[in-house]
């Protein structure tokens, strides 16, 4: 699941040691990539189970393999620290683990925004936002779960400082809502969807109201991929040829749907549910539009603001523009002499024109 967890255990010296070894070399034909469980990542491993990482691979003379992981934390932390070579993250967790850590790193394909997979809960019938005000309401602190809450809180004229934020993890959010002592909490799916089915409780808020703002990603180390393009192109076509599976609505994308289901622990039901409310760009087109569009930089501008705000930036951020981030034609906002966050969009492009 997209929690976040502080990662400032890699001081200067290390990322040279590791920039330096072998991981980080150009002319390499291995590759890692790492995701966890999650709606939206779930084609990850279904490509790998169909041989289309491996026939995209071949095609460009290397060879990747896709590794899931149990821990989302632990798969950015390992990200991180150069045990692999791209990460299933959010853009919120790009910035403030990986880029606010010294790694310079790239967004490769912004796959999909939560449209409704992320919610603020309120135990009672017709309840308004208005109603957290001073009460206690638990998340997963410093998550998108918090970054939410904040939007929300902004959209009726509110602040954290109205009420108490309980950090939960997200392993126990569910059992702590179904306690009396727990009136409100915010979370994700598939947690929400099993809350928001309970009787007497009010979804407030959700993802839908703040689009695009909750991005899951395919982030690499920007270094490999500048010294290794076939990475970038291998990971493109696979990605893409599987999300076109997935839309086919025939046999092979009902078995693969199927699939997806049974390793995320649900139904083809529930996993169509899951994937309702998660706005999956099917088609290169579709991402190319999003990441190439004005809007991005005002939302990741929105986004460092807040991660500045909570601390999330590093005990040295000066403020908000500490970490510098590189868009489409050029666009930078923060600090333009420490770039550690790339939105590049030519890979996209690439399969958009059908030239990969």
């Amino acid at each position: 699941m997209r929690k976040l967890v502080r990662f400032f255990g890699i001081a200067a010296v290390s990322l040279v040691t590791l920039a330096s070894t072998p991981s980080f070399a150009a002319g390499r034909t291995d590759f890692k990539v790492c995701w966890t469980i999650y709606a939206g990542w779930m084609p990850w491993g279904e490509a790998k189970t169909q041989g289309i990482v491996s026939k995209w691979a071949r095609k460009y003379g290397i060879n990747v393999d896709v590794v899931q992981l149990n821990d989302y934390v632990e798969s950015i932390n390992q990200y991180t620290a150069g045990k692999f070579d791209g990460c299933a993250m959010t853009n919120m967790d790009a910035l403030t683990i990986p880029a606010s850590g010294g790694v310079d790193s790239t967004a490769l394909i912004v796959s999909d925004y939560s449209n409704g997979n992320d919610g603020v809960l309120i135990k009672g019938k017709g309840k308004k936002l208005t109603d957290l005000k001073g009460q206690q309401i638990n998340l997963v602190q410093f998550s998108v779960s918090h970054y939410l809450l904040a939007r929300a809180l902004e959209s009726a004229h509110m602040t954290e400082r109205d009420l108490k934020v309980v950090n939960t993890s997200d392993a126990d959010i569910s059992a702590a809502f179904a306690t009396p002592q727990v009136q409100q909490a915010v979370t994700w799916n598939p947690m929400l969807a099993d809350l928001k089915a309970q009787p007497n409780v009010t979804e407030v808020f959700d993802s839908s109201k703040i689009p695009g703002e909750i991005m899951d990603m395919m982030v690499v180390n920007t270094k490999t991929l500048q010294e290794n393009p076939a990475l970038g192109k291998a990971l493109t076509g696979a990605w893409f040829e599987m999300v076109a599976l997935m839309h086919a609505n025939n046999p092979g994308s009902t078995a693969a749907l199927t699939a997806m289901a049974k390793s995320s622990g649900t139904d083809l039901a529930g996993f169509k549910g899951q994937l309702s409310t998660t706005a999956l760009f099917y088609t290169p087109q579709a991402a190319l539009d999003f990441i190439s569009g004005p809007n991005l930089p005002v939302i990741m501008t929105r986004v460092a603001r807040f991660s500045f705000d909570h601390g999330l930036l590093g005990q040295g951020a000066p403020s908000a523009d500490a970490v510098g981030m590189a868009f489409d034609k050029g666009v930078v906002i923060g600090s333009k002499s420490n770039v550690k966050l790339r939105f590049d969009p030519s890979y996209v492009a690439m399969a958009a024109a059908g030239k990969l």
